[in-house]
């Protein structure tokens, strides 16, 4: 049996009956082409199945349309939620992802990982790795391509060509705590996440500033990672505290999982959440409505990230700064927070 060849932009252009320019032009979504020239090129191009050559495209254009993601654990919900999110505003732009993880946080694996990524051809770098460590990292590595992080660090490098694109963590940490602030609470204890991740010190650092500014003592309790056991451990001393009638009455929990063990621990300990404590989260995972009872936290917008991340990565306006977008959270009120009893 004789093997066919795909269709080409010649046959689309012989069925369309316009020029291979053309459908050049189509394909490059030009803004001057007429409509039903547009849809009869379109008809022609879904009739044969005509896919276009993405290499011959690249060598023509010097342009890949591919964009690289570099990622930390990506089964964190954050960084997950925004893979995905810059993945649909990235195709929706017309470009194809390329993801890379780090199994590992030093110097020669990260200069590794961009390494590969740029090998690739892609035109520019999506950074989600939210850690001062890996961006210290890439603080040294020569970059030959675009490159937007998304995280929110303030101790940006003066002279760093990365962009950056970031949630406003300490507005919505502030948001949490005048929150409990304002139902009446003075006993407050904020559950952290794990040292050195850009997210976790300033929702811890805009805690404390929001609680001293009203005039109440803060207190940290390191979880010492993002996960619903850490969250169960802590959990499981402050639910002690509580019963003992020492404890805090609100508990401010750097994300959404730290707060489900917490929720479970204090359930266990037979803590009433929010008649002995209240509780309230960070990022609005999926599900935390259904939690009984439903969680108070903050939504982080990661459709908005995606887009503003993939927009900053494909924008080249000279002089753009440094921080190219900040994106304010929300707080939602749900069923755990309530005035202290």
């Amino acid at each position: 049996m004789t093997a066919t060849r795909p269709p080409s932009m010649a046959d689309v252009a012989a069925r369309a009956g316009v020029s291979h320019q053309t459908v050049s032009r189509v394909l490059n979504s030009h803004a001057y082409v007429r409509t039903e020239t547009r849809d009869r090129v379109q008809a022609a191009i879904d009739a044969l199945g005509y896919r276009p050559n993405r290499a011959a495209r690249a060598l023509a254009t010097a342009r890949s349309k591919t964009l690289g993601i570099l990622v930390t654990n990506a089964t964190f919900f954050g960084p997950a939620s925004t893979v995905f999110a810059i993945e649909a505003a990235a195709r929706a732009a017309g470009y194809f992802v390329s993801i890379g993880s780090l199994p590992a946080y030093d110097v020669d694996t990260v200069r590794a990982a961009l390494d590969q990524l740029i090998d690739q051809g892609v035109d520019g770098v999506l950074v989600v790795v939210p850690q001062k460590e890996v961006m210290d990292h890439i603080d040294r590595v020569a970059l030959t391509v675009p490159v937007v992080a998304v995280a929110a660090r303030a101790d940006i490098p003066a002279d760093s060509p990365i962009r950056y694109v970031e949630v406003d963590q300490a507005l919505g940490s502030a948001l949490a705590t005048q929150h409990m602030l304002e139902l009446g609470h003075r006993r407050l204890v904020h559950v952290a996440g794990p040292a050195g991740w850009y997210d976790a010190d300033e929702r811890a650092r805009a805690y404390v500033a929001t609680a001293a500014a009203a005039g109440v003592e803060p207190r940290l309790v390191p979880a010492g990672g993002w996960s619903a056991a850490e969250g169960y451990e802590v959990g499981k001393r402050l639910a002690a505290e509580i019963s003992g009638g020492r404890g805090p009455t609100a508990v401010v929990a750097a994300n959404d999982t730290l707060a489900m063990g917490l929720l479970r621990a204090f359930w266990e300990a037979g803590v009433r959440v929010p008649d002995d404590v209240s509780l309230v989260g960070f990022d609005d995972i999926d599900g935390s409505e259904f939690l009984v009872p439903s969680l108070t936290t903050v939504r982080q917008p990661f459709a908005a990230i995606g887009e503003a991340a993939t927009h900053a990565l494909l924008a080249t306006e000279a002089g753009a700064a440094q921080v190219a977008a900040v994106i304010p959270p929300a707080l939602v009120i749900r069923d755990s927070t309530a005035p202290p009893a």
